[in-house]
């Protein structure tokens, strides 16, 4: 039977049905960036949006009825899960505990589920998980410096873009790989052998490199000195998830394709953006090849990653100089690797009985 794969974002749904043989049968998606990059406000809105999209699956001859099996990317899937597994109740209210920790993925993902679930009752569901590809992480790379006290409360490095980093990983199974996850969020992994070893995502998605509306890493004494100044913890969560990276640092877009048509007209804004996004990109994948001794193999993917012609070129010279190989760019393909797991779980995935 076919099966449905879904990997919803922040800001937008892509849906991929696959047939029996992996064969992509038809794709759809929903673009909520029209909204400012906010998901729908409520669950009739994406109930609605997601039942006119299986209404074209059927228009194109795939009937909504024949799904045996849907998949859905989850972020953060915390200490709980670290392999695919069955979307049960007690296993969605494990990752509802999550949703602050992830709150412009995991939040729609659940929603996502919720509706689906009342859409395609008689369907199997299945969830990927972003981190799970990170559990190969050594104690030095995920364990963070503050009191034990804290780090017992389960605080530490997780990392994400799991799906995008093992799929790359497969895909060029050498000893030292960089891969470059550069998109609306962005991360670089460091792998060694097929295993991650760091990677620049921490506990959340909003540490290590600049992102569209993300921060990346900061000094903590900058929030601390915003929390003196009056700053609510709500403020600075909106702020640094929703206000800050490429938007803040340009305080015009957050879209790099934006950016670089802006820069090119010499606005400073659009010019800065790009120069810090470029300078903590390059700084990370010093540090990455510190860590493997040399690299074999740099991969650029995501949006960024695969269309920013300008960025390939600003770093291919730049990478010679320290001994790396120009990058080899490849298009991200998430809903192929949440295929790959859910279909290759052990035991098969199965309708929990009701």
């Amino acid at each position: 039977m076919p099966t449905l794969v879904v990997n919803a974002g922040s800001s937008s749904h892509k849906l991929v049905l696959f047939g029996d043989t992996g064969e992509r049968l038809w794709s759809g998606a929903i673009d909520w960036s029209d909204r400012g990059g906010a998901l729908a406000q409520s669950q009739g809105e994406l109930l609605q949006a997601l039942e006119e999209q299986l209404e074209r699956m059927s228009s194109a001859g795939h009937a909504s009825e024949s799904i045996g099996l849907v998949g859905h990317r989850i972020v953060h899937g915390g200490d709980h899960f670290r392999s695919t597994v069955a979307l049960d109740e007690e296993v969605a209210q494990k990752l509802s505990e999550l949703r602050r920790l992830a709150p412009l993925h995991n939040g729609p993902a659940l929603d996502t589920l919720a509706v689906l679930q009342e859409l395609l009752p008689a369907a199997s569901h299945v969830a990927a998980f972003d981190t799970a590809f990170h559990s190969s992480l050594p104690l030095e790379s995920k364990t963070l410096a503050i009191p034990a006290q804290w780090r017992n409360r389960g605080l530490q490095r997780f990392g994400f873009h799991g799906l995008s980093h093992g799929a790359i990983a497969r895909r060029f199974p050498t000893h030292r790989l960089l891969s470059c996850h550069l998109g609306g969020g962005c991360s670089l992994a460091v792998i060694q052998n097929g295993c991650c070893i760091d990677t620049t995502m921490g506990y959340t998605p909003l540490d290590g490199l600049v992102m569209a509306t993300r921060s990346g890493s900061l000094d903590p004494g900058v929030l601390l000195e915003l929390l003196d100044q009056g700053v609510s913890v709500e403020e600075l969560r909106t702020g640094l998830q929703q206000r800050s990276g490429l938007l803040g640092l340009s305080d015009i877009s957050s879209d790099m394709r934006d950016l670089r048509r802006l820069a090119a007209n010499h606005e400073p804004g659009a010019s800065l953006a790009i120069a810090v996004f470029q300078q903590q990109l390059l700084k990370a994948i010093g540090a990455g090849q510190a860590l493997l001794g040399g690299v074999d193999v740099l991969v650029l993917t995501g949006g960024i990653g695969e269309h920013d012609q300008a960025l390939q070129q600003w770093l291919t010279p730049r990478l010679r100089a320290i001994g790396i190989p120009a990058p080899t760019v490849i298009a991200a393909d998430e809903e192929a690797e949440i295929l790959r797991q859910i279909t290759e779980m052990t035991p098969p995935a199965s309708k929990p009985a009701a």
